[in-house]
């Protein structure tokens, strides 16, 4: 019996797996596996979802406005070429329906955000992946994958679940590389923790084809709200305007980012708490022989000696109730991404870590 079809490339698509939550036989789970904030979100942004919920009643703001004010003021940023998204999400994806299509080719590094792939086969377009060297970006493996039919070049920076950055000059060197049709799509989820770091608003100064996206998941705790934002050549702003939803974001929303986005102190408390348990998780990983790079997010990716101890060590973590996520599908088969989470969860698991290497 005749069915409908999908566009082709749809439904070769794989499911996306998100961070584990529970561990079955036990109550109280510390939750290591997807980078959240282990604060939560910031008491203001409570409290002004709290006061937007009378009006649930009423559609939200189309235009964003208050929202892209806020953003601006604090990053010193234009109000006009900032686009609010359901998390960065929808605005990569948006990216990759506007930009390219069939015949085009979307191109990421091999261990860049699997939403790449996903939303390039959506678009129709061709995925093509780059190598990376000792888990950072490789900009001469990325140019020499450049083609004509470049469309759309997808760069996570820093780089999830590595946590390197790759720095300005190999940054504006990939941009000035592509084709004048091309983007630069700079995925700054972790920028917020990278210390110094601008997330790419300084190479934007005379180039068009850099977009930027944040998100509100991570150090603002809001991950449940879905909240993002991308900073563009009005040009690109006005395109994505035009095909995003009208009323793409929830009043709530909206009121909790705003909020969050304000509140400085409560984001500087968070990534110097970060910084410095960080630095804690990862002294401690190399001291029992752990292999792991230096991270500027709000994670460390633990590398063992191969799958089967990774898969050991993640069994000695849930045994003392610890999730933390497992990067096989990044082309880490070895390794662990563990969420740097408050001092007393850090010591956790470090302790569990440690029994593991003294059992085996």
């Amino acid at each position: 019996m005749p069915h409908p079809a999908p566009q082709p490339g749809i439904l070769d698509i794989a499911l996306y797996q998100g961070g584990a939550s529970h561990i079955d036989g036990m109550s109280r789970v510390l939750k290591l596996s997807s980078n959240e904030n282990p604060f939560g979100p910031s008491p203001a942004a409570t409290e002004a979802v709290r006061a937007a919920a009378v009006d649930l009643h009423r559609y939200p703001s189309i235009d964003h406005g208050p929202l892209r004010r806020a953003i601006a003021e604090v990053h010193d940023l234009d109000a006009e070429r900032i686009v609010i998204g359901v998390g960065s999400d929808e605005i990569l994806a948006l990216l990759a329906m506007a930009y390219a299509g069939p015949g085009d080719e979307v191109l990421y590094t091999a261990h860049g955000f699997s939403l790449y792939r996903i939303v390039a086969l959506a678009a129709g377009a061709d995925p093509v992946v780059a190598p990376e060297r000792d888990r950072r970006v490789d900009v001469d493996a990325l140019l020499s994958r450049v083609t004509s039919r470049t469309r759309v070049v997808y760069l996570t920076n820093p780089a999830n679940p590595a946590g390197t950055v790759t720095g300005p000059a190999d940054v504006a060197r990939l941009a000035d590389g592509l084709p004048p049709d091309s983007i630069l799509v700079l995925d700054g989820a972790y920028a917020e923790y990278a210390e110094g770091f601008d997330g790419g608003v300084g190479l934007m100064q005379g180039r068009e084809n850099i977009v930027m996206t944040r998100t509100f998941s991570k150090i603002y705790g809001l991950g449940g709200l879905r909240v993002g934002w991308a900073y563009a050549a009005r040009g690109v702003i006005d395109v994505l305007n035009r095909i995003r939803g009208p009323f793409n974001m929830s009043t709530v929303a909206l009121a909790g980012a705003e909020a969050a986005m304000r509140d400085r102190d409560f984001v500087e408390m968070c990534r110097a708490v970060n910084a410095e348990q960080r630095s804690r998780l990862t002294e401690g990983l190399l001291g029992l022989g752990i292999a792991c790079d230096p991270s500027q997010t709000n994670f460390v990716l633990a590398r063992f000696a191969d799958a089967a101890e990774a898969a050991a060590a993640d069994s000695a973590l849930r045994s003392r109730g610890v999730l933390v996520r497992g990067v096989k599908g990044y082309g880490f088969p070895e390794g662990l991404r563990i969420t740097v989470g408050r001092p007393e969860d850090v010591t956790l698991v470090l302790d569990a870590l440690t029994d593991f290497r003294g059992a085996s």
